[in-house]
C-alpha cells in the first residue's frame, strides 16, 4: 500500500469543516473511515468517491432523527 490515509486533520482544510464536524459525521457513519483502535484514518480514493457521488446526507435529512 502507497497511498497515505488521511486524518481528520488533514481533511480540515480540504472540506472547511471543523475537526470536530468531521469526528462526528465519522462517528455516524456518514464519513467513509477506517479505524485502528480510537484513530480515525481516511482513505483518499474512497473519501474522492464519497464527494463525487454527492456524499450522504444525515437521517432524517436537516432535522436528525431522535434516538
Amino acid at each position: 500500500m502507497s497511498k497515505k490515509l488521511l486524518t481528520l486533520r488533514d481533511l480540515e482544510e480540504t472540506t472547511q469543516l471543523s475537526y470536530a464536524r468531521l469526528t462526528d459525521l465519522a462517528r455516524q457513519g456518514i464519513l467513509p473511515t477506517v479505524r485502528f483502535g480510537r484513530q480515525i484514518r481516511v482513505d483518499p480514493d474512497a473519501f474522492e468517491e464519497f464527494v463525487r457521488s454527492g456524499g450522504k446526507g444525515l437521517p432524517g435529512g436537516w432535522r436528525r432523527e431522535q434516538l
